[in-house]
C-alpha cells in the first residue's frame, strides 16, 4: 500500500486475512508506521526494494472488528478529526486547537471506564490514546517513535480532566518532553483493554482517520500476526 498511516489498515486486514506479507511504502503526510519499521520516509522510491527484502512480524491491534496497525484515539483530539470545519492532518496545529478547548469553561471530559487484566477504573479524561505497542511520549503535540512492534501489548495514555491549574503544569511539563512524571497523565499496559463509556456511540480517530465507533469499545492485539517485507539492509542508504 503507498499512502499514509490513514491508508494502511484497510489493506494491512486484507494481508492479515489471507496470511500474505504486506508492503508498506511511505506516500502520505504522517508516515508513522513506516517510520517504526525503520523506513526511510524521505525517499518512498526505495522503500520498493521491500518487494527482494526480508520478513518481520509485527502485531495489530483490533477495536471493533476494525485493524490499526497505530493507535485509536477518543476525546478532543478526535473530535477535530471528526468534524470537516476543524479537521487537520497536522498534530501541531490539533494540538493547539484543543489547548483551549482542554482549559476552557465548557470543556466537557469523556466519563470512562477502563477494565484490563480484571482491574476497573473510572477516569474523567480529555483524550485517551490506546496503542498498539509502546510509544516514546516525548512531549503531548508529538508522540516519539515505537521501540518494537511486536511487544504484544497494548498501551493507553490517558490525559485527565484535572484542575486548569494543574493542566497547565502537564502543558509546562509536555513542552520539556517530561509529561510522564505530570499530574493528569495516566498510562498503563495490557493485550486486552475495554474502554466503557455512557455514550453508545463515540467518536474515533483510528490511525488518525474518522470513524464513529460502539461502546463498549473491546481491544485487544494480535501478537505477531502480520507480515511485513522491509527493505533489504543497506538498500535505503544507497549500498546493496
Amino acid at each position: 500500500m503507498g499512502g499514509g498511516d490513514g491508508s494502511l489498515a484497510p489493506v494491512a486486514s486484507v494481508a492479515l486475512e489471507r496470511d500474505l506479507p504486506f508492503v508498506c511504502i511511505p506516500l502520505g503526510t504522517r508516515n508513522h508506521f513506516a517510520t517504526d519499521l525503520g523506513i526511510q520516509v524521505d525517499d518512498p522510491l526505495a522503500a520498493l526494494a521491500a518487494f527482494r527484502g526480508r520478513e518481520r512480524r509485527v502485531d495489530v491491534g483490533k477495536v471493533a472488528e476494525r485493524v490499526f496497525l497505530n493507535n485509536v484515539s477518543l476525546g478532543l483530539y478526535a473530535s477535530f478529526v471528526n468534524d470537516p470545519q476543524r479537521k487537520t492532518r497536522n498534530r501541531l496545529v490539533a494540538f493547539m486547537r484543543m489547548v483551549p478547548a482542554a482549559l476552557g469553561r465548557s470543556r466537557t471530559p469523556l466519563d470512562v471506564a477502563f477494565e484490563a487484566e480484571g482491574t476497573r477504573e473510572h477516569r474523567a479524561a480529555l483524550i485517551v490514546l490506546v496503542a498498539n505497542n509502546q510509544y516514546q511520549v516525548e512531549t503531548l503535540a508529538e508522540l516519539g517513535e515505537r521501540p518494537r512492534l511486536d511487544e504484544g501489548r497494548l498501551h493507553a495514555y490517558v490525559i485527565e480532566a484535572v484542575s486548569r491549574r494543574a493542566l497547565l503544569g502537564l502543558l509546562a511539563k509536555a513542552a520539556f518532553g517530561d509529561v510522564e512524571a505530570a499530574e493528569g497523565f495516566v498510562e498503563w499496559a495490557a493485550p486486552r483493554l475495554t474502554v466503557d463509556l455512557p455514550d453508545h456511540r463515540i467518536h474515533a480517530a483510528l490511525d488518525g482517520e474518522p470513524a464513529v465507533l460502539e461502546a463498549p469499545l473491546d481491544f485487544e492485539v494480535e501478537p505477531r500476526a502480520l507480515r511485513v517485507l522491509v527493505p533489504p539492509a543497506g538498500t535505503q542508504d544507497g549500498v546493496e
